[in-house]
């Protein structure tokens, strides 16, 4: 059953267009995940379908009773109440019925002992207690437990009040009282801010279950890809639509936009073709051939030209190289303790990181990860352990409060104070690969968004030439074209990496080796976040199967020794790839020049050099779908 419909939705800001002929439907118990860049108007189609502000013109049709609940990004709410008496009152009604049914208990045993007729009580009873027990009377308090335990709020929290909380929690307890409510159209803004691993994946469960429709705003790509189906994507101010989770649509999207790029140049091959024409059929100045110029000229007026497709994510490409190799060994860190207030942190953290590691620090918050980074950097001191940096280790940081920007400059100028020896336009042209593009360039620092705060901070870095790049959580205020730019980045980058992130698409894409850290010290796990996820619970399934089990040193040295031949293949294919790649763009290239060449007189005019260019284009161009063949057949292993 369909319960919402837009049709043609219009909305301005004044003179600036936000909306622009938005359609939908929107069907009951749909998970949408709703994306777009910063700016592009999610958050006001969500206000719109919430009817907290009105559209300019279009249709829009929202079932008739439809409850409908909306969590606005950084919600905030006071309230006198404790944080357990606040989720208690999305259940006065149930209170008051139970409340009225303890007093028909007791007017029933009081007619009883009267010998008076209590059949028509009875039955009145008996219709509340069914209707009590069908809103879950008897488990309300377990599910207003259960939701506050999953948002991150345990037993301590019940009795404390809500003026005392951090903004962060919050905006974690509307949440927590909007799930208690159950609307049938749940609108989730961003709902993952401010929640912790823990807490995301209890929320992905409570979500996949939910006995409703949800919309949802979120950049967190691993969230969507498990809680949503179909994805509603806002560009250029109209709304586009795909069926899939997250990962499913960005393989749609490139697949969409390679077809229009093809199309696109193949229209334009053909227009070029018939201005080639038209020009020669001129040049020669008989009346007759002229008919035919004029002719074809018509023809070419009414082709309806398609527009350029807006750049492929895989053509945004960016390269940042270390100035100075490092030594083998990167970094050392043996036995560091930490206390705070004589609270310990976490203590016996040991690990090493070699040259080219891509190393992710994970746990959950407040176990000491930034701590860790700063003992690393020397800013804080440990109470014991040491800390041993390679031969030849140059170092760089990006903090989440972005320090190192002068808000005075510009943002061109920030970047081009650093590297004097680069041109405008080479300098237009990285900021260009991180998004600031065309006026943006000039910008003041000062009036930047957070996003845009941390995109150029992070461009900083990797301009840094520094060969070890230590970062706390990089992603955040990244919306996600930037976050696919920026790993993409990382992904090119040759020198070492550290970074503590809670972004698990991310975790998927970019590490080779995580360290979890606890208040213990360091689980080490060799691969992505989704080994991480599924070697946790094979460890936590065998130690409930057999508690008594060591876990050996020989079990560890053969695990050890098979990721190291997992690795090792994926580096035979990266390499192999790179060959390709190469080779691909080598061929691309020649075709190119050949193209070039039979366009001059002295080649086209000769029949033997310009059959020679043919033949050597035709041949060029099989072995280039040969290569393309491999290439693809590599890429999807």
């Amino acid at each position: 059953m369909i319960i919402a419909t837009a049709k043609d939705i219009i909305k301005s800001f004044g003179v600036e267009v936000i909306l622009n002929g938005v359609s939908f439907h929107i069907n009951e118990n749909d998970k949408i995940g709703l994306v777009g860049i910063n700016g592009a108007g999610k958050t006001t189609l969500l206000k719109i379908l919430a009817n907290r502000i009105s559209y300019d013109r279009g249709e829009l049709f929202i079932s008739n009773n439809l409850s409908i609940g909306y969590l606005e990004q950084n919600s905030l709410f006071d309230s006198a109440n404790t944080i357990y008496a606040e989720m208690l009152s999305v259940f006065s009604d149930l209170i008051d019925l139970e409340k009225e049914l303890r007093n028909m208990e007791r007017e029933i045993a009081l007619l009883s002992s009267q010998n008076q007729n209590t059949d028509k009580l009875l039955a009145s009873y008996s219709h509340k207690m069914e209707e009590f027990q069908k809103k879950n009377g008897y488990g309300y308090i377990s599910e207003i437990k259960g939701v506050l335990n999953g948002l991150g709020f345990s037993s301590d929290y019940m009795d404390k009040d809500i003026s005392t909380l951090s903004g962060g929690e919050k905006t974690r307890l509307s949440l927590g009282k909007l799930l208690l409510k159950k609307p049938q159209f749940l609108i989730l803004d961003e709902p993952t801010n401010h929640l912790d691993m823990e807490s995301l994946q209890w929320l992905e469960q409570y979500l996949k279950t939910y006995n409703g429709t949800v919309l949802i705003i979120s950049h967190d790509r691993y969230f969507l890809d498990q809680t949503v189906s179909r994805i509603f994507e806002l560009e250029n101010r109209i709304l586009n639509i795909y069926e899939g989770n997250y990962s499913t649509y960005l393989n749609k999207k490139e697949n969409l936009k390679q077809q229009e790029l093809k199309l696109f140049e193949k229209q334009q091959k053909e227009i070029k073709k018939q201005e080639e024409i038209i020009r020669r059929l001129k040049q020669h100045g008989t009346e007759k051939l002229a008919k035919r110029a004029k002719s074809r000229e018509k023809l070419l007026d009414h082709v309806e030209v398609l527009e350029k497709p807006s750049g492929s994510s895989h053509k945004i490409s960016v390269h940042f190289k270390p100035q100075l190799q490092s030594g083998k060994d990167v970094l050392t860190v043996h036995n560091l303790k930490k206390t705070f207030e004589n609270k310990s942190i976490f203590r016996n953290v040991s690990f090493d990181i070699k040259r080219g590691d891509r190393v992710c620090i994970i746990g959950p918050n407040g176990v000491g990860k930034t701590t860790l980074l700063k003992i690393i950097l020397s800013s804080i001191k440990p109470d014991d352990g040491e800390i041993l940096i390679g031969h030849n280790v140059i170092t760089s940081y990006f903090d989440q409060e972005q320090k190192l920007l002068n808000d005075n400059n510009t943002v061109i100028e920030e970047i081009h104070k650093d590297h004097v020896l680069y041109s405008e336009t080479q300098i237009r042209s990285i900021l260009g690969a991180f998004l600031f593009r065309n006026d943006d360039v000039f910008k003041q620092i000062s009036v930047l968004s957070g996003g845009e705060r941390s995109r150029l901070s992070l461009l900083k870095l990797m301009m840094s030439n520094a060969n070890f790049l230590i970062m706390d959580e990089p992603t955040n205020h990244l919306d996600i074209e930037s976050k696919e730019i920026f790993e993409k980045a990382l992904l090119n980058y040759s020198g070492t990496l550290l970074i503590v992130s809670h972004d698990r698409f991310f975790l998927n894409r970019i590490p080779n080796r995580i360290l979890e850290l606890t208040e213990t010290g360091i689980n080490e796990y060799l691969g992505n976040y989704d080994y991480y996820i599924e070697k946790k619970k094979l460890l936590e399934e065998a130690q409930a199967d057999a508690p008594a089990e060591a876990y050996t040193k020989t079990r560890k040295r053969e695990e050890i020794k098979k990721e190291k031949e997992r690795q090792l293949e994926q580096k035979r294919k990266r390499q192999n790839l790179l060959q390709l790649e190469s080779e691909i763009s080598h061929t691309e290239e020649r075709i190119k020049e050949i193209q070039h060449e039979m366009c001059k007189h002295e080649v086209y005019s000769n029949e033997e050099k310009s059959r020679a260019l043919h033949m050597e284009s035709s041949e060029l161009k099989a072995k280039l779908e040969i290569l393309y063949n491999e290439w693809e057949t590599l890429i999807e292993q």
